[in-house]
C-alpha cells in the first residue's frame, strides 16, 4: 500500500482543524463572516466526519451555516501508520467546480478554498440526509436517479474529447495527473487485494471463508479485473468523479447534490456509472423483501435510461470536440448514429465490469459498505453478500453478454 512509499509530512502553514479553532478560522474570512452573520462568539460547530479520510465540520451563525471539510495527512479509517498527500483537497475543490460548470444544481456551491490548510468551505446541505443512509431508512427518492443520469452524462460528455478540442482537455488533464494517490488506492482496493490474501482485507468470517478463497482461485475472474483495471489505467476518456456511491450523493425527495470528489481523475467514463450502479445493486441485496428492494431494483434502469437520454442530446448538439467531428458525417450521414450506438455500448459494458468490481471490493476488501454491515446478523449478512459477491462475478465475466440494463436487471 502508499504508506509504504509516503513520509507523513506537512506543510509549515497546516494546521488540523477542531471544533474551537475552526470559528476563529473562519473569522478571519470576511466573506464568511458575512454569510453567517453575527461574531465568532455566536457561532457553533460540530465534528460530523463519518468517512474513511478527512475532518468534517458543520459551522451554524445566526444567518445560515457552512460545511468546512479539511484533509487529514493520514488516512482516518487507519490512522497516521497509513500516510496520505493534503493536496488530494486541490483535487476535490478543482473537481466541484468543473463539475459546476456542467452539472450546476447537482453540486453544493463552493465558498472558499485553502490549498495551505487543505480545506474547502461550502454549501451546507439541508434538510439533506446520505442517499446510503436514506436507503437503509427504507426511504423513497423520486428524483433521485434522474438527477444522477443527468450528472453523470454532463459531467462525462463535456470533459471529453466528444465536447472538448485536443488542447483544452490536455491542460484540464494535466490538472489531476498528480493525484497519484488516489488513484493507487483504487487501482489498490478495487483491483488487485481482493484477489489475495491482503493484510487488510476482512470479510463476513468465517460464513464467506471459502467463497473469498475461490475468487482469489479464480483464474478467468482475476483476469479479467486486471483488463479491467488497465481500462483504469489508460482509458483517460473523462474527468471522473473517482468515488461515485450512494455514501458521497445527499438528497432529499427533490434534490440531489454529488460530493467529495477528491479521487477525481481522467479515466473510463464507465467507471463512475458502475460504482453508482454497483451501491444500488447492493443497496437491493442488503433489503429483506418487501422493504423498499424493489424500488432501489428499478433505479439502476432509470440512471442508465436517463444517461443514455442526456448523452444523446448533446451528442446531437454542436460541439467542437474531436471525436467524431460533423465533417466526418458529410459523406457518410449514417456514421452518426452508428458512432453514438457504438460509444453508448462500450460505456455500457465498461459500467457493468467496474460495477462488478466495487461489488467485490465491498464485501472482501478493505472498506465495507453500511448497507451490509448494519445486519447483525451474521448468517443473514453473509447469504446476501455471497449473492451480491456471485452477481458481481457474473457481471464482470459475462458483461458482453448483457445487451441492455433490463438484462441485468433480470440477472438480479
Amino acid at each position: 500500500m502508499m504508506s509504504a512509499k509516503l513520509k507523513l509530512t506537512t506543510p509549515d502553514k497546516y494546521t488540523a482543524l477542531n471544533p474551537q479553532t475552526v470559528c476563529t478560522y473562519l473569522g478571519c474570512l470576511q466573506a464568511l463572516k458575512g454569510l453567517l452573520g453575527g461574531t465568532t462568539s455566536e457561532w457553533t460547530a460540530k465534528e460530523v466526519g463519518d468517512g474513511n479520510l478527512n475532518l468534517v465540520f458543520i459551522v451554524e451563525g445566526p444567518k445560515s451555516a457552512v460545511v468546512v471539510k479539511q484533509a487529514l495527512p493520514y488516512v482516518r479509517m487507519v490512522g497516521d501508520s497509513w500516510p496520505l498527500p493534503l493536496d488530494r483537497a486541490y483535487y476535490e475543490y478543482y473537481a466541484l467546480v468543473e463539475q459546476g460548470q456542467h452539472a450546476s444544481g447537482f453540486v453544493p456551491e463552493i465558498y472558499h478554498h485553502d490549498h495551505d490548510m487543505a480545506l474547502t468551505v461550502m454549501e451546507y446541505l439541508s434538510p439533506h440526509i446520505i442517499l446510503r443512509k436514506g436507503l437503509i431508512q427504507g426511504i423513497c427518492y423520486p428524483q433521485m436517479a434522474k438527477h444522477i443520469g443527468k450528472f453523470l452524462a454532463h459531467t462525462l460528455f463535456n470533459t471529453s474529447d466528444l465536447a472538448l478540442d485536443p488542447v483544452t482537455k490536455r491542460k484540464k488533464m494535466a490538472q489531476y495527473l498528480t493525484n497519484t494517490a488516489m488513484c493507487k488506492i483504487s487501482e489498490d482496493l478495487i483491483f488487485d487485494e481482493p484477489y489475495y490474501a491482503a493484510p487488510m482485507n476482512r470479510h463476513t468470517a468465517p460464513q464467506l471463508d471459502d467463497i473469498a478463497l475461490k475468487f482469489r482461485q479464480d483464474t478467468a475472474l482475476k483476469l479479467a479485473v486486471q483488463e479491467l483495471k488497465n481500462k483504469f489505467l489508460n482509458n483517460a476518456e473523462a474527468l471522473l468523479h473517482g468515488d461515485l456511491h450512494t455514501g458521497s450523493v445527499m438528497v432529499t425527495q427533490n434534490d440531489t447534490r454529488v460530493i467529495d470528489p477528491e479521487f477525481a481523475f481522467f479515466g473510463p467514463m464507465g467507471f463512475d456509472i458502475g460504482a453508482f450502479l454497483a451501491n444500488l445493486f447492493m443497496a437491493y441485496f442488503s433489503k429483506e423483501p418487501g422493504e423498499n428492494s424493489q424500488w432501489i431494483l428499478k433505479q439502476p434502469q432509470i440512471v442508465w435510461d436517463t444517461f443514455v437520454e442526456e448523452f444523446t442530446v448533446l451528442w446531437n448538439s454542436p460541439k467542437n470536440g474531436e471525436l467524431y467531428n460533423s465533417r466526418l458525417y458529410v459523406d457518410a450521414p449514417a456514421l452518426k448514429e452508428a458512432a453514438l450506438k457504438a460509444r453508448l455500448e462500450s460505456i455500457f459494458g465498461d459500467a457493468l465490469g467496474f460495477a462488478g468490481c466495487k461489488i467485490i471490493r465491498r464485501i472482501l476488501g478493505l472498506a465495507h459498505v453500511e448497507d451490509f454491515e448494519s445486519i447483525e446478523n451474521k448468517d443473514v449478512r453473509a447469504m446476501r453478500e455471497r449473492k451480491a459477491l456471485e452477481f458481481g462475478r457474473r457481471l464482470i465475466l459475462e458483461r458482453s453478454n448483457f445487451k441492455t440494463i433490463v438484462d441485468v436487471l433480470k440477472a438480479v
